[in-house]
């Protein structure tokens, strides 16, 4: 018997988690892959599986402790060879087959369920399918990361698949030469599916899978000397998975609702899926959960959002109310005009994309929750345009081709810096400070709009915000942008120079409270004191959060704006 220590695994981009439930206590008796803790962060719910197998002797955290990779959880003593054996004597005597006082006599039954497995070790052809990845239905092949006649190892990626929320990899179960593909770039898959026939290497690879599908008796004589590679993969997973059912949490907050019937306990959904619904005013005990056990997701929460949005469905608290003159749909409003647009001519019906579907829903929610108000001005960049000009002449063996866009990114942090409540988030009744300063803008691609934010932008220089905007547009373009590249902006800037246009009211990316909008510049005639003269004007437009902004202060910050890109020296003071 050993003391092993039991740590967090490779759990992705995530610095520190919270713990919000303990699945064993000290005595417990627990398998390799069995679930110990389960840990919260802010996008998932995952568990954290023991890579050994044994008993547990000691628990090094407690609910609401922050773990992070490497941490130690549990201490357990492994189980040996000879632990299982003697488990196993007495399950036999049991059974009739005659107790023996050495449990080093043990062995000969526990071959007979091994023998089987032997066969499947030659090499053949082996099936590779669409594990669990969560409650996903419809995934996306966004990449193929092999080809017929690559040969893989087990656990390397063979494709990327992309849902609503996170791209994810695919593993390979087994070591082999793949022989078949099944899928393309675009084909939605769902667990189960037939994704590659490969020709399994021989050895004991392939006999994984029936060792781990063979009797409990043999599996718990014959513990897995190597789980931690498994253990990650299944992580890898976990942390696309719905949160655990057995997860319960109190909100922090009463619900804002009152049905008129008692609920009976509380609705199986996670702690962040609560705070999302609390957010929204969703009631939960009327929502249908879709996740495992009925555990409701945040999907569930945005579809029935949707539904009572649209007047296809009446929360209980709506239907005991009568409007006044619409329908009850949250505001009030009359539903939504059904028409049969065919009976007035040819139509043609596509479905929306995946992006506008989410950034439709996005822009819905900031419109309606966020008191817009738009500030109009104007920005002499004569003398700016001129220096861009000369700028990119000057480092044309370069290729990188420096953007007005990248001088305004700059400008920005300048009067984030003098006007620091444009730097800030509301949470409740909080004002939250940023002390960073990173910028989003907005970058349109074949499948919709998208949001880069570029970190860091106060300690980059014109030539490097260039460079790493270029980088950030193709990844939009390719469909590769990464959840961390679109997470952490401070302020978004949605840019039409390219296209045209005067002013517009971009709309504000919560949790930001500002937005700024570029239109296309234009010469126009600007008095200098003595004569018209042609000046490049570059039209700003300034939404804010009304909540936290007033007008004064974006008029201020509209104006600094101005004055920067009209005399860029302004940026050094």
């Amino acid at each position: 018997m050993a003391l092993v220590d039991i740590k967090v695994p490779d759990i992705g981009d995530f610095d520190e988690v919270g713990v919000i439930e303990l699945l064993v206590k000290p005595g417990d008796t627990v398998k390799a892959e069995q679930s110990l803790i389960t840990v919260e962060s802010d996008k998932a719910s995952m568990e954290i599986p023991s890579s050994h197998a044994g008993v547990v002797k000691e628990l090094k955290v407690a609910v609401g402790d922050k773990v992070k990779q490497g941490s130690v959880i549990v201490v357990v003593e492994a189980a040996g060879d000879a632990a299982s054996e003697s488990k196993q004597a007495p399950a036999q005597s049991e059974l009739g087959q005659g107790a023996t006082k050495s449990v080093a006599s043990a062995p000969a039954p526990a071959e007979a369920p091994a023998a089987p497995a032997a066969a499947p070790a030659a090499s053949g052809p082996v099936d590779v399918h669409v594990p669990d990845i969560g409650d996903f239905k419809d995934v996306a092949v966004i990449e193929l990361l092999v080809k017929v006649g690559d040969t893989v190892k087990a656990e390397q990626s063979l494709f990327t698949v992309e849902s609503d929320k996170a791209s994810m990899e695919i593993p390979s179960p087994a070591a082999g030469v793949i022989k078949e593909l099944k899928v393309k770039i675009g084909d939605k898959l769902n667990v189960g599916d037939l994704v590659a026939i490969m020709e399994g290497a021989a050895g004991a690879a392939p006999a994984a899978a029936p060792t781990a599908a063979s009797a409990p008796t043999a599996a718990a004589s014959t513990p897995p000397a190597e789980p931690k590679p498994s253990a990650a993969v299944s992580q890898v997973m976990r942390m696309f998975a719905p949160p655990a059912p057995q997860v319960e949490s109190k909100p922090s907050a009463p619900a804002p609702h009152a049905p008129g019937a008692a609920p009976v306990g509380l609705p199986h959904a996670s702690p962040s899926v609560r705070k999302f619904a609390r957010e929204l005013g969703v009631p939960l005990e009327e929502v249908k959960g879709s996740g495992p056990k009925g555990r409701i997701t945040q999907d569930d929460v945005q579809a029935f959002t949707k539904q009572v949005m649209s007047g296809a469905a009446q929360t209980k608290a709506q239907a005991a109310k009568p409007s006044a003159g619409g329908s009850g749909v949250g505001m009030d409003l009359l539903p939504w005009p059904k028409v049969d647009f065919s009976k007035f001519g040819t139509v043609e019906r596509k479905d929306l994309s995946r992006i506008k579907k989410i950034s439709g829903a996005n822009l819905h929610r900031n419109w309606v929750m966020i008191p817009h108000v738009t500030n109009n001005d104007e920005a002499d960049i004569t003398e700016l345009e001129a220096f861009r000009v000369s700028t990119n002449k000057e480092n044309e063996k370069s290729g990188v081709k420096v953007t007005m866009l990248a001088f305004v990114i700059k400008a920005i942090v300048a009067a984030l810096k003098k006007f620091p409540e444009f730097n800030t988030s509301l949470d409740g009744d909080t004002l939250v400070y940023k002390q960073y300063y990173n910028v989003g803008f907005a970058a349109d691609t074949p499948n919709g709009l998208v949001v880069p934010v570029l970190k860091d932008a106060d300690k980059k220089g014109i030539i490097q915000i260039s460079t790493e905007m270029g980088e950030l547009a193709k990844k939009a373009r390719d469909g590769k942008l990464g959840s961390a590249d679109m997470q952490g902006g401070c302020m978004s800037i949605s840019s039409l120079g390219g296209i045209g246009g005067t002013h517009f009211t971009p709309i504000i990316n919560a949790p930001e409270v500002a937005i700024l909008g570029l239109s296309k510049g234009q010469m126009k005639p600007v008095w200098d004191g003595k004569a018209f003269v042609p000046r490049l004007v570059l039209p700003l437009s300034l939404s804010y959060d009304h909540r936290v902004i007033d007008g004064a202060s974006a008029a201020r910050f509209n104006a600094f704006l101005g004055q920067v890109l009209a005399d860029y020296r302004r940026i050094l003071l």
